[in-house]
C-alpha cells in the first residue's frame, strides 16, 4: 500500500470544515530560512562572540601577568634585602699585603 503525500504543509482539513485565517496568516515554523540577510547575522553573531571571547581570554592573561610581574618584583625586593643584610654582617674581607717587586 502505497502513502500518498500531501501537496502543502498546511494542517489537513477537510472540505466541509472551515479553516481559521490564523492558520493562513501564521503558517507553521519550518525553520531558519537561509537568506543572505540570515546568513550575514548568524556571521556577525558568531564574530561578535569571538570577539567577546577573545577579550575576556586578553583581560585574564593581563590579570595573570600583573600577578607575576608584582610577585616577581616583590621575590627580588625580599632577596636584595637579604644580601644586603648579609653584607652588613658578613666579616670584613682580609687586607692583602703588597708584595715588593724584585727586580733581578
Amino acid at each position: 500500500m502505497r502513502k500518498t503525500r500531501r501537496p502543502c504543509s498546511l494542517p489537513k482539513y477537510s472540505f466541509s470544515q472551515e479553516i481559521p485565517i490564523s492558520d493562513f496568516m501564521n503558517p507553521p515554523k519550518r525553520g531558519p530560512v537561509r537568506t543572505a540577510k540570515g546568513v550575514f547575522e548568524a556571521w556577525e553573531k558568531r564574530t561578535e562572540l569571538v570577539k567577546l571571547q577573545t577579550n575576556a581570554e586578553s583581560a585574564a592573561n593581563d590579570a595573570k601577568t600583573k600577578r607575576l610581574k608584582a610577585l616577581r618584583l616583590e621575590k627580588e625586593a625580599q632577596d636584595a634585602e637579604a644580601a644586603r643584610i648579609a653584607a652588613e654582617n658578613a666579616p670584613p674581607a682580609p687586607v692583602k699585603k703588597r708584595t715588593a717587586k724584585r727586580s733581578g
